[in-house]
């Protein structure tokens, strides 16, 4: 009697177990698929949202981008403009400095040493006879001068040295031609006038002929421009 109760309380008891075992597993069970469901619908919601932000983002930086291009393409306008002006005005400085060549009208002087009646030898051209000639020109308004092909600037030397004369260092020989482009009436009329410079010349025995011209080339100054002691003044 005492053993068929005892087994009968055992087998209960397994069986109550079993069951609880079972629940249990089953409840797991049900836990787990619930859980295993409900991540990929979280983590859908949750790439949704991050694709939204990656769009807005993305929209963000293109205006951005389009924003920087078209501040680029005004950069670049005014690059453009800024060296356009640049260059415009080293083409007018590297004019008036004598550093391009120039065309346009003016007067052409040929000054050759002449004989005369009262002459035994012939007359030779000084520098200061030059330099008379040149400095008459300029004076009458002359933008551009030039001495057999020598192009004169403020720091140009007009020398004798020996039987010739040196112009920018170079040595010239007779006939000096002188061209200058200015407006050619006023310009050989200085040279021509009563009193002045042709007729000097013509006293020392220089045939000085001037001839008009519709355009007259100048060459650029191909010496080396060298300042020893001048500096730019401190601001």
């Amino acid at each position: 009697m005492v053993k068929s109760t005892f087994g009968r309380a055992t087998y209960l008891s397994i069986a109550m177990v079993s069951v609880i075992v079972g629940l249990l597993i089953t409840f797991q069970f049900r836990t787990t698929s619930s859980i295993e469901q409900s991540v990929p619908f979280d983590r859908v919601q949750e790439l949704t949202l991050e694709k939204k932000q990656l769009e807005r983002d993305l929209s963000h930086l293109q205006e951005e981008a389009a924003d920087l291009n078209a501040k680029l393409e005004e950069a670049g306008k005014g690059y453009a403009e800024a060296a356009g002006a640049l260059e415009s005005e080293l083409s007018k400085i590297k004019l008036y400095a004598g550093l391009t060549p120039v065309e346009g009208p003016g007067v052409e002087v040929v000054l050759e040493s002449q004989s005369g009646p009262a002459r035994t030898s012939f007359y030779t051209i000084k520098d200061e006879d030059l330099l008379k000639v040149v400095n008459d020109l300029r004076g009458a308004g002359a933008e551009a001068i030039a001495v057999n092909g020598q192009r004169i600037l403020a720091t140009s030397e007009i020398r004798l040295a020996g039987n010739y004369i040196n112009v920018n260092l170079t040595r010239l020989t007779p006939p000096y031609t002188v061209t200058a482009i200015g407006n050619p009436g006023t310009l050989k009329s200085s040279l021509e006038i009563k009193g002045g410079v042709a007729e000097y010349l013509n006293d020392l025995g220089v045939a000085v002929k001037v001839q008009p011209k519709d355009s007259i080339l100048i060459p650029a100054y191909t010496g080396t421009l060298h300042f020893e002691h001048a500096k730019p003044a401190a601001k």
